[in-house]
């Protein structure tokens, strides 16, 4: 275990001032901030909408975007910028031939790209609600007060980060035997797309091509039997562990387990 926070601790002092860890911190904001922007020039057309409709608007404008393609091709930059230190410098020998063992190596360096990517969309729930609370303060019309969906967002967000994890255990063992961008760039944008048009035209076993997660896992279901909060306010249920996301879940796992052996086996240049 000390091997490990060492080697987490490396990582994010040789990454922190690098592009992927950035992307992970300015892309929510500037996302939310733009968003944040348009809600606030069009308030007047927006003023007669109910509280849930405007979060669902607000939100879900950002959602859509992340898990059709923004999301997976995050996940494939922030997995390869990882890496990318040792491959440039070619320090991969040195570094497995530290007195840490490789395992603890190899999944710092794994669960720190996880650790981006859940950092990324955490920034995304804290933004969203933090400008749309703004957005109701500067503009009383806009009615964000009458409904709470902190505990949906954060729910959707952390399905949303489930069900990245296949496609990060392959991206990341991908960024792992290629050296240079394209290659891991090239696949993982191939898949993402293909994993788009299956989701979009309800494949019956999309959810087993983990490119397609993403997408998948933002169906939301009506809780029944359950009183509204308020008058026409539903409340909104979040099915957590569907099919897709227990495949992403085996998927990572044995990708991870996969790569570690690989990682062992391969000569890294």
């Amino acid at each position: 275990m000390k091997g490990f926070i060492l080697s987490f601790r490396s990582e994010f002092y040789k990454t922190r001032k690098t592009a992927g860890f950035w992307s992970a911190v300015i892309l929510p904001l500037l996302l939310c901030l733009l968003l944040f922007i348009g809600f606030y020039s069009h308030s007047d057309k927006l003023a007669g909408l109910p509280g849930i409709m405007l979060w669902v608007q607000f939100s879900g404008a950002i959602l859509g975007v992340m898990g059709s393609l923004l999301l997976p091709m995050l996940i494939v930059f922030i997995a390869y910028s990882v890496n990318s230190i040792e491959h440039k410098a070619d320090t991969w020998k040195t570094l497995f031939s530290l007195p840490i063992s490789k395992l603890s190596v190899y999944s710092a360096k794994f669960f720190y790209a996880l650790f981006l990517v859940l950092l990324c969309l955490a920034l995304f729930v804290l933004f969203t609600l933090g400008f749309g609370n703004l957005l109701g303060l500067l503009k009383p019309q806009l009615k964000f007060s009458e409904y709470s969906i902190a505990s949906t967002l954060t729910q959707l967000y952390f399905k949303l980060f489930l069900s990245s994890l296949g496609i990060l255990s392959i991206q990341f063992l991908l960024s792992l035997l290629f050296r240079d961008f394209l290659k891991p760039m090239g696949i993982g944008f191939v898949a993402t797309i293909t994993g788009v048009i299956l989701a979009a035209n309800k494949w019956t076993y999309a959810y087993l091509f983990p490119y397609s997660h993403p997408m998948l896992a933002l169906s939301i279901l009506p809780r029944h039997g359950q009183a509204p909060p308020s008058p026409g306010m539903p409340v909104i249920t979040i099915d957590m562990f569907t099919k897709e996301i227990l495949v992403s879940l085996i998927v990572a796992a044995v990708v991870f387990i996969a790569g570690y052996f690989i990682v062992l086996k391969k000569s890294v240049k």
